[in-house]
């Protein structure tokens, strides 16, 4: 998927690009950035790369957008929400803590996959934020490590889960959904959904859940 994941699912279900981001020269700067900060690494982008993908001058992406970082954080803020709408949607649903957690690692690893260009610079620019932004991202992934391991736990209390080690197992979990966005292709044998069928069955496995 070409174009910053061009097809970037909003809470609202739209189909168009990072379209919470207004107005439109802001969204398609964004949706530049993500493209070269995904191909080239944060640091060897040049806000003239950006400008150029977006089709702008130089000086036009300073009118939106402060600084490179700022561009940075608003991708990995926006990213990390839906990261964390998405697991709490499954943490809070219906169901066993079997079923729950499945749907959490289903979910997560479909959009890890058909997201991967913007997953991998929400998931892996992170020492590139600036001390301040770089905190409040560190929160929010605090928040959706709590909202797997409370998974977990109750299916431990359940007794559908056998973990020793619960904060570990919650590492192992969200390492292997995020992995994902490194080797994705959209070219491969296996699509989205069928990546995160797969993933949902290890981690049950992982997690010694009683069928």
């Amino acid at each position: 998927m070409s174009a910053a994941d061009a097809a970037e699912e909003t809470p609202g279900g739209e189909d168009v690009p990072w379209s919470e981001v207004t107005p439109e020269a802001a969204r398609r700067l964004l949706v530049a950035a993500v493209e070269a900060f995904a191909e080239r690494g944060y640091h060897a982008t040049t806000t003239r790369d950006i400008a150029g993908r977006a089709g702008m001058s130089p000086a036009a992406l300073y009118i939106h957008y402060k600084t490179k970082e700022e561009l940075l954080h608003r991708i990995s803020r926006i990213g990390h929400d839906r990261a964390l709408e998405i697991l709490r949607a499954a943490a809070d649903g219906e169901g066993t803590a079997g079923e729950r957690l499945a749907a959490a690692v289903r979910s997560f690893v479909r959009w890890h996959a058909e997201r991967h260009t913007t997953a991998r610079v929400v998931q892996y620019e992170l020492d590139a934020l600036g001390p301040e932004h770089r905190t409040e991202i560190v929160a929010l992934r605090r928040e959706s490590d709590a909202t797997v391991r409370r998974i977990i736990n109750e299916g431990v209390v359940a007794g559908e889960f056998d973990v020793p080690d619960v904060a570990g197992t919650t590492v192992a979990v969200l390492s292997l959904c995020i992995d994902v966005s490194r080797w994705f292709n959209v070219q491969g044998r296996r699509t989205p959904d069928e990546v995160g069928a797969l993933y949902a069955d290890l981690v049950l496995r992982m997690v010694g859940a009683q069928k």
